[in-house]
């Protein structure tokens, strides 16, 4: 949220509106690639334990909890945000 926030003092101090949904847009692309590679990462490092059979478990909870945060981080927080500021 600290590119938004940039990005829009940026766009007052210039004098022209900033569109909230394309700075969440520029920010979300800024942002994307470095959190894919570090969930990626945590994954990959996830996956050595799967063939442990005492922490299969564990593993697969690691690598759901990884997909499902980076899904919430990628999508629905920037689209509550839109929802929730765009007002």
């Amino acid at each position: 949220m600290d590119f938004i926030r940039r990005d829009q003092a940026n766009a007052a101090s210039e004098g022209r509106s900033a569109d909230l949904g394309e700075l969440v847009l520029q920010a979300g692309a800024i942002r994307v690639k470095p959190i894919l590679l570090t969930a990626l990462a945590a994954m990959i490092g996830a996956s050595f334990i799967f063939a442990d059979p005492i922490f299969q478990e564990l593993a697969i909870f690691l690598l759901f909890v990884l997909a499902a945060s980076t899904l919430l981080t990628v999508l629905v927080i920037p689209v509550i945000y839109v929802t929730l500021r765009g007002r």
